[in-house]
């Protein structure tokens, strides 16, 4: 039986102007619970509608409103007083996320909660530091820029680590004095709705903030092309992301891009083998491999090759799904019943085309939990680049094994793919770590370590895994406009 939650579970309403409300229409969408398939509340679904006043309110509130004009220091204070709250409020946060997003409680009060705060604090002191500079033109003139908030931002975070995710754009996009429209995806909309109550009993002015939970079609769409948002920063599929470009070219609207990922792990012969095996399990399993950073290619060198494999199969034949909320547990549930039947779709194409099955490969039943979305993690190996498990994010706890014979070919495997997200790399040899890193075609790489994440370091993709960059001063830039002032200095 699932262990019982302190959070409550209300229906959830929107965000528009500082008043939570219904739909205009009256709709709303079930949040369910992924370890159970049951339902945990019901809420409020956003039309094109209720985004159009979302958007009214933001632009208001952006015009005329105090936010934009508030000294940097004020900002701050909000931004600081929204971490002592996310701190203050962490374990209902963390059982929120569990509970909605399947995440295990270890996973969610370790990590998400913790960056989420982090994000706030990191970049409340980032909003007395927004500066322009003065430059040394020709002539008898004096040239300065200025940074000024972008506008109306609106932001679309996805299903997996929604609290830290939405963190790590709502939190820069305030300091910058923009005003917000936050859209949560459809299956995990409860931690974002308490984020906003957290930021509105921090002082945040109304209609700053404002929350939308909505189908991607229908909300996000109307979001995206709304002729009254400057800018759109979103994390999600490749998929959607190219509808995202393709609707905001209609205005040239600023977009920002973090989309999936392939992320290949390379472990070399010199590694630390032990550890390279916890990271390998840890990279692919934690959040059952929903992470758009899994490390769901691992590239062993072939002298170590059946040795890691080994040592890798002991460790996963350890893991045991089971209840989120449970601080035992290291592997939850996959977020969806559609998720569960992708995941199942991809362990079936590994095994027609012709990999080796070595671990898992099936539904999980958990005692007390036997409606719940479970996964056995899997493995496979024997697998070649051709194969769908090798090129496809398949965003389960599902691993594919390729063999290499020494760095080049590490590097042109890793390389292959259209996604270039993040990677691994596993040496001893200093000099091999940073030529690899320095080759791999990827937005992050962690050397003998994975999976390392912090505000100040800027995080995004290459290639098809999207375009500019969250966390760090990098995304500053992102959603603030330059404007260039020239001063005429003759007598």
């Amino acid at each position: 039986m699932i262990s019982p939650s302190k959070a409550q579970i209300k229906p959830g309403k929107l965000l528009i102007n500082g008043k939570w409300q219904d739909s205009v229409r009256g709709g709303a969408l079930p949040t369910v619970n992924p370890a159970t398939a049951a339902v945990l509340t019901m809420v409020a679904e956003a039309a094109s509608d209720d985004v159009d006043l979302a958007v009214k309110a933001a632009r208001r509130a952006f015009e005329g409103g105090d936010w934009k004009k508030m000294h940097g220091s004020d900002r701050a204070k909000v931004l600081w007083r929204c971490a002592e709250l996310i701190d203050k409020h962490s374990q209902e946060l963390a059982e929120l996320e569990s509970l909605d997003s399947g995440r295990p409680i270890h996973e969610s009060s370790r990590l998400d909660v913790p960056m989420a705060a982090d994000c706030f604090r990191y970049f409340s002191g980032w909003a007395t530091n927004i500066q322009g500079e003065s430059l040394p033109v020709k002539g008898n003139c004096l040239n300065y820029t200025i940074r000024e908030p972008l506008g109306v931002v609106g932001i679309i975070v996805p299903w997996n680590l929604p609290l830290m995710l939405g963190s790590w754009k709502v939190a820069p996009a305030l300091a910058a004095g923009n005003t917000v429209i936050l859209k949560p995806a459809e299956q995990t909309p409860l931690s974002a709705l308490r984020l906003g109550e957290i930021l509105m009993e921090a002082g945040l002015p109304e209609g700053v903030l404002n929350i939308v939970p909505g189908l991607g079609p229908v909300t996000g769409e109307a979001l995206v092309s709304h002729p009254n948002v400057d800018k759109i920063a979103f994390t999600g599929s490749q998929k959607t992301g190219q509808e995202v470009m393709r609707t905001a070219s209609r205005n040239l609207k600023r977009i920002a891009l973090q989309l999936g990922g392939k992320s290949p792990n390379i472990v070399f012969a010199d590694a630390d083998i032990d550890a390279a095996v916890r990271a390998a399990v840890e990279g692919i399993f934690v959040d059952s491999g929903q992470l758009c950073t899994a490390a769901s290619r691992l590239l062993l060198e072939d002298s170590i090759h059946d040795q890691f494999v080994e040592k890798l199969l002991a460790r996963t034949k350890e893991l045991r799904p089971g209840d989120p909320l449970d601080p035992a547990t290291r592997l939850g549930p996959l977020v969806s019943e559609l998720q569960l039947a992708k995941v199942l779709g991809y362990v079936a194409s590994g095994k027609n085309d012709g990999a080796k099955l070595a671990i898992g490969g099936d539904r999980a039943t958990v005692l007390g939990l036997e409606k719940g979305f479970f996964v056995q993690p899997t493995v496979f190996t024997d697998v070649r680049q051709d194969m769908k498990i090798a090129r496809e994010e398949i965003g389960g706890p599902v691993l594919s094994v390729v063999r290499f014979k020494e760095a080049d070919e590490a590097v042109k495997i890793a390389n292959s793919l259209l996604y270039g997200l993040s990677a691994g790399v596993w040496s001893r040899d200093i000099r091999k770590v940073h030529r690899v890193a320095r080759e791999l075609q990827a937005g992050s790489v962690w050397i003998n370590t994975y999976n390392v994440f912090d505000p100040a370091s800027p995080f995004g993709g290459f290639k098809m895994s999207g375009f500019g960059r969250d966390l760090g001063r990098e995304c500053l830039a992102q959603y603030t406009l330059v404007k260039s002032v020239w001063v005429d200095l003759t007598v």
